[in-house]
């Protein structure tokens, strides 16, 4: 019943279809009557040898038409439902994966990659076969059974149907018990299976650090013995699902036993005809299937509950950063402000920044320095809406953040992070994420503003270079630079480059720095970074030190005061002279 309450949208949207294979389930199970009973007559027509030629004839010819009628019904309650376990799949795999595209990190946190490809694997399979399978199967169940005992009470011996359904109450404790068995099996098994997705995607991703420490073995190993829980988890799975139809078959043949012997003593007796006796027993072997479905129905309905619960836990979790009731319209950001911003990351009880304060102006550049974890990135997040922040902290156009809509800020901003987010397509699919309606004309100007364009020439494909996984064909200073052109093509209001710059020499930074000023004169631009000389042209200049601001100023201003910038620029230039 749960099932069918965490689903009742699908089945409510898709109630006819429902309906419709139902109905003709229905139909199917009453026609299915009528070649047992035409069996019991014809037999009692031979022993008391009334059959003729013209009846015999009949029968068949009746029987052939009634086969015909069954395969074209079985066919169109097959595909109604079968179609609805398909599109509950396809309805599911698109909610999880828009979910997914509006969680924040901390979600991420909370939720592993494993679980999550698992969630879009085997679980949402399991619904989509209890929302198509197992609805056939409960009805097929109720159904058949129901008309199969009204036929016996009616059309035979109701003392014989009494007689016969004896052993079939034990048919229910062991349906019951086997169910819960698998039900948490079933649970593990997911539990376990997104354990080995993990351990294969950090195996496939770190590929290469792991054979430059020689580890394979120890990988392997390590991933041995996560497919072996796979295997042990799943092993029980599998002998629990097995003991449903031997259980199943066991019971139902004590009850064919018990209505073939108390049946002939009743033709002993003359309480019933030998063709009824036989109908019986046909009617009797037509509950097998049914019985054995409504295990495979009770199987089925664990998986997809368990399922179904995890699903559910997953879609229900909510944002930690929404939009506010009333929102603010802005225009372009005209300004940047923080004040007094102090931030903690979910969970932590580490303070990440504190009390920073700053105001930058559209078509200014701030920089931000620092030693390693100082809180640079986790400043620029704040401008990301990655986490909740404290109210009226931080401001655009003098509006707090939190009353613009989440899609403004995106629309405004372009990032590029620390670790780039590459596809296995080509060079131009990459630069073209954020804008695939791009032209020729304005790839070529981002290439060239990521002074990119003489790696590209020298590239036999030119931009329709297949890269690999995650760039696995570039260098770090190539992926880079393919992730500084991919935001630049957006030309957006405020660009973000968060240490983008690290894995290129001094005289490339320039001339990227340079056609960033020049192109982008008039938007803001905010750069965090361990090279002093990718920020000494900022308008002003952060440097920060656990979470907080030491210093500010110019570089010039910074310079005079002296303190760790100045001792930082003089040691970077010194070394750049001895290069």
């Amino acid at each position: 019943m749960s099932f069918v309450i965490k689903l009742k949208w699908f089945f409510k949207e898709r109630w006819k279809s429902y309906v419709l294979a139902i109905t003709v389930m229905t139909i199917v199970t009453l026609l299915t009557m009528i070649p047992p009973i035409m069996i019991g007559k014809t037999v009692d027509e031979i022993r008391e040898g009334q059959l003729t030629s013209e009846s015999l004839t009949q029968t068949v010819l009746l029987l052939v038409v009634l086969g015909i009628l069954l395969y074209i019904l079985v066919y169109i309650w097959i595909m109604s439902l079968f179609r609805n376990s398909a599109l509950i799949e396809s309805i599911l795999r698109k909610k999880l994966l828009t979910k997914l595209t509006k969680m924040t990190p901390s979600f991420f946190h909370r939720n592993t990659t494993g679980d999550l490809m698992a969630l879009a694997t085997n679980d949402v399979l399991a619904i989509g076969q209890t929302a198509g399978f197992g609805v056939m199967t409960l009805v097929n169940t109720i159904v058949g059974v129901s008309v199969v005992v009204v036929m016996m009470v009616f059309l035979i011996s109701y003392k014989l149907m009494l007689a016969a359904f004896i052993p079939l109450p034990f048919l229910a404790l062991v349906i019951n018990k086997l169910g819960k068995n698998v039900r948490v099996n079933f649970l593990g098994a997911q539990a376990s299976f997104g354990k080995m997705n993990d351990q294969a995607l950090e195996s496939i991703s770190g590929m290469r650090v792991i054979r430059s420490y020689v580890q394979e073995e120890d990988d392997i190993s390590a991933f041995d013995k996560v497919t072996t829980e796979v295997l042990d988890k799943n092993r029980k799975v599998a002998i629990f699902n097995a003991l449903f139809q031997p259980s199943i078959s066991l019971i139902v043949g004590l009850s064919v036993a018990i209505g073939i012997s108390y049946g002939s003593y009743l033709v002993y007796q003359n309480e019933i005809t030998l063709g009824e006796l036989i109908t019986f027993n046909i009617f009797l072997g037509m509950l097998i299937w049914p019985m054995i479905a409504f295990g495979e129905f009770i199987n089925v309905l664990q998986r997809g509950s368990a399922s179904a619960d995890r699903m559910e836990n997953v879609l229900l979790q909510e944002s930690d950063v929404k939009n506010a009731e009333e929102i603010t319209k802005v225009g372009a950001p005209t300004s940047i402000e923080m004040k007094n911003l102090t931030f903690k990351y979910p969970g932590s009880n580490t303070t990440s920044l504190e009390r920073l304060s700053f105001r930058l102006e559209q078509g200014q550049t701030l920089g931000i320095v620092g030693r390693t974890g100082s809180g640079k990135s986790t400043l620029l997040k704040q401008l990301l809406r990655q986490y909740p922040i404290d109210k009226e902290r931080l401001f655009i156009s003098d509006i707090p953040v939190e009353q613009i809509s989440l899609e403004k800020m995106k629309g405004w901003i372009s990032y590029v992070p620390q670790e780039h987010m590459l596809l296995s397509k080509t060079l131009k699919e990459n630069i073209k994420l954020g804008k695939p309606d791009a032209t020729q004309e304005e790839i070529d100007r981002a290439v060239k503003m990521a002074s990119f364009t003489k790696d590209v020439a020298r590239m036999t494909d030119g931009l329709e270079t297949l890269i690999g996984e995650q760039g696995v064909m570039l260098s770090g200073g190539q992926k880079q630079r393919v992730a500084i052109a991919r935001a630049l093509l957006l030309d957006a209001e405020v660009l973000i480059l968060d240490d983008s710059l690290s894995a290129v020499d001094a005289k490339t930074e320039n001339k990227i720095l340079h056609e960033i000023r020049s192109e982008r004169a008039g938007k803001t631009t905010l750069i965090t970074s361990h090279r002093l000389s990718a920020v000494s042209h900022a308008d002003w200049i952060l440097v920060m030190d656990e979470g907080r601001v030491i210093a500010e100023g110019t570089h010039e201003e910074l310079m005079f005061h002296g303190g760790w910038y100045k001792e930082q620029w003089e040691h970077q230039q010194m070394e750049a002279s001895l290069d």
